[in-house]
């Protein structure tokens, strides 16, 4: 597969927590950290994702804003 986002970041799936129309799927990436991204269920059934499995974060952003209280 071949995608233009430069921003890959490899990892396992920890946990899937289902709600009523979008799941939260955990992944490790390795040194502690963790990315949990929030998915439709019918993704997350057509992808056919578990737990153990490998999923990559894709991340395609124009603009990443931080802030401090």
């Amino acid at each position: 597969m071949k995608i233009s986002p430069r921003n890959i970041i490899p990892g396992t799936i920890v946990a899937i927590k289902k709600g009523v129309t979008t799941s939260h799927v955990r992944r490790d990436i390795g040194t502690g950290n963790f990315i949990t991204s929030p998915i439709t269920n019918e993704a997350v059934d057509d992808l056919k994702l578990a737990v153990g499995g490998k999923a990559s974060a894709i991340v395609k952003s124009s603009e990443v804003m931080i802030a401090v209280d």
